[in-house]
């Protein structure tokens, strides 16, 4: 999970370090898991799953004008600066067509943390549609939007009934949006994600830790066949079927080795622009591809 502190967004909330004073106040069960960095500052155990859970809910309540959030045990725990840099960045993306208030936007795989509906709405007014394979997530997805009246007319939840599909079955006739977010599944299996993971905890002195992972995870969230390259060639060819139904296509790109692949499949499918935009948080680099037609 990245540290806040340093090389956000400028318009970030997350440019300094975390006010863990004021995260208490808001969440006091994470009072607890505080713990002293070798250099003496206040901050929790990153590969506790439920101290980065406990984390992000203060971060939300305290900053983002939520007042309810959870989310279920084994859930994909999103890390909200990068996740906010994210929503930054493509909003301006969106500005350069124009204005970026009161914009319509499709998260596809919103799962159960609403984390880019809860963000874009906090910070720009944006409304969502949000998307997602596994009807327990967006149960409590729905739960979050009902006791949040910053959500309740900001946000509609689509169940995808087909899991081969990414944009078909979920853009309706009548949609228009201004662009698509994605954080699509990065591995090709449930056995390539734990390698990953424990590879990371042995890296951080934990060897005992083996198969749990600090940020959750269930299958739809994680692993997808072919991994995140198959999935975002299958949005892009999708993404041909509603040229004039969206804006910007976007989606995040967890390997740099995928966007070279991908970036030829967009010019083989006539994308009039394609954008790599870069983003850092701390020591970790990421970006999203994005596109769009006429």
């Amino acid at each position: 999970m990245s540290r806040s502190g340093k090389n956000h967004h400028p318009n970030s909330r997350h440019n300094q370090p975390y006010d863990f004073k004021k995260l208490v106040a808001v969440v006091p069960e994470l009072k607890p898991l505080l713990v002293k960095n070798p250099a003496g500052q206040t901050t929790i155990l990153f590969h506790d799953a439920n101290a980065v859970r406990l984390l992000n809910k203060a971060l939300l309540l305290s900053e983002y004008a939520i007042t309810y959030w959870d989310i279920p045990a084994g859930q994909l725990c999103p890390p909200i600066p990068g996740r906010a840099d994210y929503v930054h960045y493509l909003a301006d993306l969106i500005a350069a067509d124009g204005a970026t208030k009161d914009k319509n936007i499709l998260d596809v795989g919103v799962g159960c943390s609403l984390i880019y509906p809860i963000l874009g709405a906090a910070i720009y007014g944006w409304s969502f549609v949000g998307s997602d394979v596994a009807d327990e997530a967006l149960t409590n997805a729905r739960k979050i939007v009902e006791q949040n009246a910053l959500l309740r007319s900001r946000v509609t939840l689509r169940l995808q009934r087909d899991q081969s599909l990414v944009l078909k079955n979920i853009i309706q006739t009548t949609d228009y949006f201004d662009a698509v977010m994605c954080n699509p599944p990065f591995f090709k299996s449930k056995e390539e994600a734990n390698a990953q993971s424990n590879r990371k905890l042995v890296n951080l002195g934990l060897q005992n830790g083996k198969g749990q992972r600090n940020f959750g995870g269930r299958s739809n969230e994680l692993w997808y066949p072919g991994g995140e390259l198959r999935f975002v060639s299958t949005m892009i060819k999708e993404s041909t079927l509603f040229k004039e139904q969206v804006g910007w296509f976007t989606s995040l790109i967890s390997n740099k080795d995928n966007l070279h692949p991908l970036q030829k499949l967009l010019k083989k499918n006539a994308a009039e622009e394609i954008e790599v935009v870069k983003m850092q948080q701390g020591n970790k680099q990421s970006r999203f591809l994005a596109w769009k037609f006429a």
